[in-house]
């Protein structure tokens, strides 16, 4: 598999995306905001090397390192580099560094071989429940809370004087939502939260930069889903059985298309009447996934 190699894009003064090809699992984006004495990151990466070379990506635009880590989420592609940039300050929802302590390691358990190194768990030492706002120079940093929608633990990153946004993974530019861990109806609440910041530029969570018509796709598949869902309930079927028979039509060509057997779980129990965000058999989603793979295991790009 050849992998292109991170790059930088500044979609306003003082404002860097670094975007990780293919976009795939463990290929998360990052991004940084600075004054030129002052730096806020935001996520980093799921490993060493990777957490590594985003810290030289950043020294290379000019910037200083990171006072200031901020975490879209506590999932290990967007924490698990936090140690590559000691001592600066980890922040996070309160539910981001609950999940996170109780991940641990969860990506080695599912990808035993890829080489993630050496770097240990680094949970948001600041915590928040609804918003914070940071100041990098005279620019303002909203870190806004959603609810429940890719995870119990989101974060949305919002710059209104530059009108950039990273939704870390409420948003995957070109490839599948993945709600395994979240909810399909927090979801599309997130995307009313998205629109009504009224950016410009969008800082996906996955994938390349884009903007809000990407707020009415992930609408559409998320519609998709519940619709699904609820036929296949009513009809008695599985949600693997669901996602196989599924004709995906337009968002066939997103990546990782086996996230809808995925996703047909939580909306299963989300039609069940479970809570938002109620954990999940992650380990039969994994095995239904791979079915969906045509049997072959999902694969860490990184």
């Amino acid at each position: 598999m050849t992998v292109e190699k991170p790059y930088v894009v500044r979609p306003a003064a003082g404002v860097h995306a670094y975007v990780q090809p293919d976009g795939g699992w463990c290929l998360n984006n990052a991004g940084w905001i600075s004054d030129g004495t002052h730096t806020v990151l935001v996520d980093t990466a799921a490993t060493e090397r990777r957490a590594l070379a985003l810290r030289d990506a950043v020294l290379a635009s000019g910037s200083p390192l990171p006072r200031t880590v901020v975490n879209t989420h506590h999932h290990g592609d967007h924490t698990y580099g936090n140690a590559a940039f000691a001592p600066a300050l980890i922040v996070g929802h309160d539910a981001a560094r609950t999940e996170q302590l109780a991940a641990g390691r969860q990506l080695e358990l599912i990808w035993p071989e890829t080489d993630f190194g050496a770097l240990e768990i680094t949970a948001p030492d600041l915590t928040y429940g609804d918003r914070l706002t940071l100041h990098v120079g005279a620019t303002e940093v909203r870190v806004l809370h959603p609810g429940v929608a890719h995870t119990r633990g989101d974060s949305v990153v919002w710059l209104p004087g530059q009108r950039v946004v990273f939704t870390g993974d409420l948003v995957f530019a070109g490839g599948t939502p993945f709600l395994a861990m979240g909810s399909l109806a927090g979801s599309l609440r997130a995307l009313e939260l998205l629109r009504s910041l009224d950016a410009e530029t969008v800082v996906p969570g996955h994938g390349p930069l884009t903007d809000p018509s990407a707020y009415e796709s992930t609408e559409r598949y998320l519609r998709y889903v519940a619709e699904l869902a609820r036929e296949g309930r009513e009809k008695g079927l599985t949600p693997l059985e669901t996602a196989r028979r599924a004709d995906l039509g337009e968002f066939a060509a997103w990546r990782e298309s086996e996230r809808l057997v995925a996703n047909l779980h939580r909306a299963y129990a989300e039609l069940a009447g479970e809570p938002e965000g109620a954990p999940l058999d992650i380990m039969a989603v994994l095995r239904d996934m791979t079915v969906m793979n045509g049997g072959t295991p999902i694969l860490c790009h990184a």
